[in-house]
C-alpha cells in the first residue's frame, strides 16, 4: 500500500510533467501558453514542477490549450502513474 502523501506527490509529478512534454512539444513557452489560453502562468509553472495539487478545471483547460481531448489526456496521465498507482487501496 502506498503513502496518500506519496500518491499525491507521484500524480503531482506526473501530471507536470506530461504538461510540460506536451507543451514543449509544441515549441511553446510558458508565458506564450498562458497568455493565448487565459491560464495564469505562475499557476502553469507550478504545474509543471508537481508544486501544486490541479484542479479538475485547471487540468481541463490546460490539455485544451494543449490541443488534447481531456479523455485522452486523462489516458496520458494513467499510462505514466502506472499499473501498480491506485486511486483506492484494495
Amino acid at each position: 500500500m502506498q503513502d496518500r502523501k506519496e500518491k499525491i506527490l507521484h500524480f503531482k509529478k506526473t501530471v507536470g510533467k506530461l504538461v510540460k512534454q506536451l507543451r514543449e512539444d509544441r515549441n511553446s513557452s510558458g508565458n506564450k501558453l498562458a497568455n493565448e489560453y487565459d491560464l495564469y502562468s505562475g499557476n502553469l509553472s507550478r504545474l509543471e514542477n508537481g508544486e501544486t495539487d490541479p484542479q479538475f478545471s485547471t487540468i481541463w483547460r490546460t490539455a485544451e490549450a494543449l490541443g488534447v481531448k481531456f479523455s485522452e489526456f486523462a489516458m496520458m496521465i494513467e499510462d505514466r502513474l502506472g499499473d501498480e498507482f491506485k486511486l483506492i487501496d484494495e
